[in-house]
């Protein structure tokens, strides 16, 4: 009597999930697209206006185009104003970041009261958009660029101000100790074993605001706070498509110029 060898196992399927894993990936995906349906529907969307958007946008492509070549010396004065209101945002920021960075920072703070404070405060300009802060001051000042300044600074001190304590907190301590051993005093250490070490960052830091306020200056003018953003409210809202699109072009060309610039001078800086 022969006998045959038992059959040899099959090997084992190498498989990336198992069911279970896999079934629960699927309900995670069924649950996210029932949340964005729900949304959908929350948002109240008027389909038909949806469907007839390609015909609109066509119209106002037509009616945008050409643009108002006779208007562009009409947007030199609030083209500057929106440059000065970046300019001068970026300043009142760095200034007001500067003392609110040393307190955020773990190594050159006072206490840990002075540190949440510093970081409230952080927290609190970073969460608040432009456009709110600029409607605030156009309530404490009036209209105008000066609102936009003030908005745009404010705006600007915990994105400046939590760079700047990250640059701090990274610095070398070995030039802090040396400069210490020396018997210097607290602001001596500052100027002389800090200072030094973050100034790279903080130049860089400022130019790259000072670039992102550029772009948001453009469109502080809408709720009222001075420079180009105004003349594109004004046009909207008298339906004169042929300076909307000039202003979107010249709005475009000073981002980019101020792209290029505040990439230049990064680059001189490093």
């Amino acid at each position: 009597m022969t006998t045959h060898p038992a059959a040899a196992p099959a090997p084992p399927v190498w498989t990336r999930r198992s069911r279970g894993q896999d079934a629960a990936r699927l309900a995670a995906r069924l649950c996210v697209a029932l949340v964005l349906v729900w949304a959908a529907r929350g948002m109240g969307v008027r389909w038909e206006w949806v469907a007839d958007s390609p015909a609109q946008l066509a119209d106002l492509f037509v009616r945008m185009v050409p643009p108002d070549w006779g208007f562009t010396g009409a947007l030199i004065n609030p083209l500057v104003q929106t440059v000065n209101i970046a300019t001068l945002g970026t300043a009142a920021a760095v200034l007001l970041a500067l003392p609110v960075a040393f307190l955020a920072a773990l190594n050159t703070t006072f206490n840990r009261g002075t540190y949440l404070l510093a970081r409230l405060l952080i927290v609190v300009s970073r969460s608040v958009d432009s456009l709110i802060w600029a409607l605030i001051f156009i309530i404490i000042v009036g209209p105008g660029s000066l609102a936009g300044a003030l908005a745009v600074g404010v705006r600007s001190l915990g994105f400046v101000a939590k760079l700047f304590a990250e640059g701090i907190e990274e610095i070398d301590r070995g030039q802090v100790e040396a400069v210490t051993a020396t018997g210097a005093g607290r602001f001596h250490v500052l100027v002389y074993g800090i200072v030094p070490q973050i100034r790279p960052v903080f130049a860089g830091v400022c130019v790259f605001r000072w670039d992102i306020n550029i772009r948001e200056s453009t469109v502080l003018g809408i709720v009222g706070a001075g420079g180009i953003g105004f003349v594109l409210n004004e046009a909207i809202l008298g339906l004169e498509w042929a300076r909307v699109s000039l202003i979107l072009l010249v709005i475009l060309g000073v981002v980019a110029l101020s792209e290029v610039a505040s990439a230049w001078i990064r680059r001189r800086l490093a």
